[in-house]
């Protein structure tokens, strides 16, 4: 399932990221590599803050919807 439909305060492994290989570098260098677990803080205003290795990233709703997770 894709990160934006990730319950806020749910813990979930990201397992691939969809898009670009600009997009796809973007995000690594962000942190959302495959193994990493990811926990969404808060949605607010169509972005999402996610807790990713130990640091907070605020990244839109379209960017959460190209990380792909598992439960």
């Amino acid at each position: 399932m894709p990160l934006s439909m990730a319950g806020t305060g749910v813990e979930v492994s990201v397992v691939s990221i969809r898009g670009k290989d600009d997009t796809k570098r973007f995000l690594r260098n962000l942190g959302f590599v495959e193994g990493a677990s990811a926990t969404v803080v808060s949605e607010m205003n169509g972005n999402v803050i996610v807790n990713v290795k130990g640091t907070r990233v605020a990244i839109s709703r379209s960017m959460a919807n190209r990380i792909l997770t598992a439960c």
